[in-house]
């Protein structure tokens, strides 16, 4: 018996990335996924339904930054599993974000970071919350980022926009408290997952500096984030709201 066996999730920016192996884990743990990204997420619905059933695992292509396909996305998921009882807020721009000094960052990228990694988790929370509210309970786990808290040279847009993720978090648990519903950030270090591995966007220098901010002198893998996951997803974290689990080795200090 999974720990969350009867529960039903979505989980943004779920077909590639570190978004897949969230996707996976809820699965493994009984949770019926739906898989929403900006690309199609057959390709791990089909791998996910292979090892724990059809029922268990549906995809919409869906970008969180557009109110229209973020209603389509939620009609879908309830007409495929009936409830939402965990959102994790993934879908984020930053593997394809090549650094760029502040004085040299066009308007367009900036508006295009904050409509997807704010503006999208503000409209996916919108538009599930009232389902949560009515069954007086939910789990809302918003992808956050250590950088919010160090900041970073060169990624100005991506750490603000995750400075805002642990703004919106605190002031959504405060208003979402009374419905019994938890809302807390887990923010990754700099992981190795496969998006960032494709992109070649963040150079070898970049990755040695972050393993030397850390306690533990490593580099990090999706895998690593998987356990704090399945903890605020499950009812371990019942009593656990409004907070920043940071993943990083030890980079930051929460």
């Amino acid at each position: 018996m999974g720990r969350l066996d009867g529960r039903a999730a979505i989980v943004t920016g779920g077909a590639k990335g570190i978004g897949r192996h969230y996707a996976a884990a809820l699965a493994a743990q009984g949770a019926r996924v739906m898989i929403a990204d900006i690309v199609d997420g057959a390709s791990i619905a089909a791998e996910i339904a292979a090892r724990h059933g059809a029922n268990s695992v549906a995809s919409e292509v869906c970008d969180v930054s557009d109110e229209g396909a973020v209603r389509r996305l939620i009609g879908a998921t309830l007409a495929r599993f009936g409830r939402i009882d965990v959102l994790v807020n993934n879908a984020a721009l930053f593997a394809t974000l090549a650094p760029t000094k502040i004085i040299e960052m066009d308007v367009a990228t900036w508006d295009k970071v904050m409509a997807v990694n704010l503006r999208g988790p503000f409209l996916m929370v919108k538009h599930v919350a009232p389902h949560m509210i009515a069954q007086r309970a939910g789990k809302i786990i918003n992808i956050g980022s250590g950088l919010a808290h160090k900041g970073m040279a060169e990624m100005v847009p991506y750490a603000a926009s995750k400075g805002g993720i642990a703004t919106f978090t605190r002031a959504l648990a405060r208003e979402l408290g009374a419905h019994n519903i938890n809302v807390n950030t887990l923010a990754p270090g700099f992981i190795l997952s496969d998006s960032i591995l494709e992109s070649g966007t963040h150079s070898d220098a970049v990755q040695n500096a972050v393993v030397a901010s850390r306690a533990f002198k490593r580099h990090a893998h999706p895998q690593d984030l998987l356990g704090a996951l399945i903890f605020l997803a499950t009812s371990d974290s019942d009593f656990i709201t409004g907070q920043t689990i940071a993943v990083d080795g030890g980079s930051v200090n929460t």
